[in-house]
């Protein structure tokens, strides 16, 4: 029952977040910035000031699909944040070159998710099966060392989500940092970006809390039956 009421909390303040993020994002992409810079224009300013010179900017398809991949050195800007002008645009783009800088100054906590993404690649395929099976079969040994390994994988993902959090926290640091020294932002919007990052990072900390509440569950599942 406790863990019910948990994982209802969790996925109503899940709504919330979500739903705020994208008011939050719909009415700051309304709000242009004055010096007119698209979110190209800010993604290759913020490398270029940051001496980044490596890292291609490039538009993807899909809304708030918006990421920075370390293998290709791509900043992927959606549709609406590449071309617009808004202080949205802005925020989004300064803070997927927020994780450019962080690869190049080699952040310990972007290293380290960057090694756990083949392992939580792997989990992803497997763990449910394997915790499915140890579920269906856990009045045998076979079913205890079922559950017990998706346990395993799935504390992988767990760590994962945890780790990603300091990594998006600083992305957005180094973003407003930069929006605010390089007159991107001015006195009235630079706190609309930064609350447009604020409530993007709400998403990332309630995935690892229902992340960590589900593994709990798990391992008292797995607990219960032993005994």
């Amino acid at each position: 029952m406790i863990y019910w009421i948990l994982f209802i909390g969790i996925a109503v303040v899940s709504y919330a977040v979500q739903a705020s993020l994208q008011s939050k994002f719909k009415k700051y992409s309304k709000i242009p910035i004055q010096n007119g810079m698209t979110g190209a224009d800010v993604a290759r300013k913020m490398l270029v000031d940051n001496g980044i010179y490596d890292v291609t900017v490039t538009s993807t398809s899909g809304h708030l699909t918006d990421h920075y991949n370390p293998a290709s050195k791509t900043v992927n800007l959606s549709e609406s944040v590449y071309g617009s002008c808004s202080v949205a645009a802005a925020a989004v783009a300064a803070h997927e070159c927020g994780h450019a800088v962080q690869h190049a100054r080699a952040y310990a906590p972007l290293k380290m998710r960057s090694a756990l993404v083949p392992v939580v690649s792997f989990a992803s395929q497997w763990v449910m099966w394997l915790i499915l099976g140890g579920m269906f079969l856990m009045g045998s040994p076979l079913g205890q060392n079922l559950l017990l390994g998706g346990i395993i994988l799935f504390a992988t993902t767990t760590l994962f989500s945890f780790i990603t959090l300091p990594v998006e926290i600083d992305a957005s640091r180094r973003a407003l940092v930069w929006l605010n020294r390089a007159g991107v932002t001015n006195s009235y919007n630079h706190s609309q970006a930064s609350s447009a990052l604020r409530a993007a990072a709400y998403t990332y900390v309630v995935a690892a809390l229902a992340s960590l509440a589900n593994l709990i569950y798990y391992i008292m599942i797995y607990m219960s039956r032993r005994e």
